[in-house]
């Protein structure tokens, strides 16, 4: 296995980049679990790191650094893995992996997330947590999202990506034209209760920016405009936390359905 002992090796500088936001169309994971989903699901990595004392003491990682062999995995010194670490304890590997880009389905037939510009990597994150846990399968990023492999919203999400088809840099107003559910989108003027409707068993559910809410133009064309009841006299909630009451009022009511179904 080849190690790495200088800040100024090539591969470590371009792993370093990435870790910082700039992106080329790839992505650090960090962590054993995270890095073990991955190969589950993807295969090797273009390029794994490893901590040189951790691979000596940690019979897990040492076998997945042997499970990929020495052209893709390579060491290196404790202090250059601290240093890229995004974590208060980093797990001693980092993987470089050309970021997922899955085939847009030409027909959505499930409900589904749209993120019309949501900016904070830990909204997005919490997010695409809030998404699986829910039962939604793919999220809709617009232009101006956070990116969505980027190693904060990986660390928010909780190896959510795992369990989602995401796709980024969607034109929203463009996939408008081809849904064939209903769009649900939250807002407070000229919107209606969520716990006052009885909603469809497939939608779209669109939340937008965090200080401006979804762009007007994408207000315009949904069917359904909703809004969460709260004390007065608080401010509206956060995107994450709104998502969260939608997602699973819309999972009650059609799990309670179901359940009478089979009564």
């Amino acid at each position: 296995m080849k190690h790495i002992s200088s800040r100024d090796n090539p591969l470590y500088k371009r792993l370093a980049r990435l870790t910082q936001g700039k992106r080329d169309g790839h992505a650090v994971l960090e962590g054993i679990h995270v890095c073990q989903s991955w190969m589950s699901l993807y295969g090797a990595p273009e390029l794994a790191l490893f901590d040189i004392e951790r691979l000596t003491q940690n019979v897990e990682l040492g076998a997945l650094a042997q499970s990929l062999g020495s052209r893709v995995a390579l060491s290196c010194d404790s202090r250059l893995m601290r240093n890229l670490s995004q974590v208060e304890h980093e797990q001693g590997v980092c993987f470089l992996v050309n970021v997922p880009d899955p085939l847009r389905p030409e027909r959505m037939a499930e409900s589904c997330l749209w993120l019309d510009r949501v900016q904070d990597p830990g909204n997005v994150g919490t997010l695409l947590r809030t998404a699986a846990a829910a039962g939604i399968c793919h999220v809709y990023l617009s232009e101006g999202c956070a990116a969505a492999w980027s190693a904060k919203v990986l660390r928010s999400a909780q190896g959510a990506h795992f369990g989602l088809s995401i796709y980024e840099h969607v034109d929203l107003l463009a996939e408008r034209r081809v849904l064939k559910m209903p769009l649900m989108a939250t807002a407070l003027a000229q919107a209606r209760s969520l716990y006052t409707l009885a909603l469809p068993r497939h939608c779209a559910w669109l939340f937008g920016h965090e200080g401006r809410g979804v762009q007007p133009a994408l207000l315009a064309v949904a069917d359904e405009r909703v809004f969460i009841p709260q004390a007065a006299g608080v401010e509206s909630l956060n995107v994450a936390a709104a998502a969260a009451v939608c997602l699973f009022e819309h999972r009650r009511q059609w799990l309670d359905a179901a359940t009478d179904s089979r009564a």
